[in-house]
């Protein structure tokens, strides 16, 4: 098993386990969960400990139809389809593919992307770059979450492999390069636009949705 070098945050690990993340980035925890052995114990652990604090509170009494309520909400939801694992591509990820296979679009250069969904909560798409190629310098308005899932790419702030996240925001600039090997297939979640330096990728921004 690759060994994972990069993390998921404590804060945003919170979130995801509250409910409170935003989808796009949710997804990405959720696969890279699905791939982190230390950050799946650390959700595990937080459990258990919420668990036993709930142990030690004294009970609440209930309205009589409180039950009847909830199994109400409960047969109004659309159960998923379960969808497993395909390839490099883990089990939540492919549930937001539909369990469909990527549909890569051209972004030149040999770059791919699928844009998976975009909305007001942000975006969430797969990037494939062959190996040596580098996607242009950029910063960002907002969060950013990358997961590898093949191959590898590294960047001012290092290497990063199958499972490992780079979490980038406002204050981070770089300039990702595909490593030889593999192609380097990841995920990226953001929730603002990027801001490239040069000039063509800011004219294509509009058409790419990045």
């Amino acid at each position: 098993m690759t060994q994972i070098a990069y993390h998921i945050s404590d804060d945003l690990l919170d979130a995801y386990k509250l409910g409170s993340l935003p989808h796009p980035f949710a997804v990405v925890v959720a696969t890279h969960l699905s791939l982190c052995d230390t950050c799946r114990a650390r959700l595990e652990a937080e459990d258990v400990l919420g668990g036993v604090m709930l142990e030690s509170l004294e009970g609440v009494a209930l309205s009589a139809d409180a039950r009847a309520q909830v199994m109400a909400a409960l047969d109004r939801s659309a159960p998923l389809r379960p969808v497993g694992p395909s390839g490099i591509f883990p089990a939540p990820l492919m549930q937001a593919l539909d369990g469909q296979p990527p549909r890569w679009r051209m972004l030149g250069g040999g770059i791919r992307q699928q844009v998976i969904s975009a909305d007001k909560e942000g975006s969430l798409r797969l990037l494939y770059i062959p190996p040596g190629k580098a996607v242009p310098e950029h910063g960002h308005g907002g969060l950013e979450l990358t997961l590898v899932l093949q191959g590898s790419f590294s960047d001012s702030a290092g290497r990063f492999k199958r499972g490992d996240v780079e979490t980038a925001d406002a204050a981070t600039d770089h300039q990702p390069v595909a490593d030889p090997g593999q192609p380097c297939i990841c995920l990226a979640a953001t929730d603002a636009t990027l801001r490239f330096r040069s000039f063509l990728p800011r004219l294509l921004q509009p058409l790419f949705r990045i």
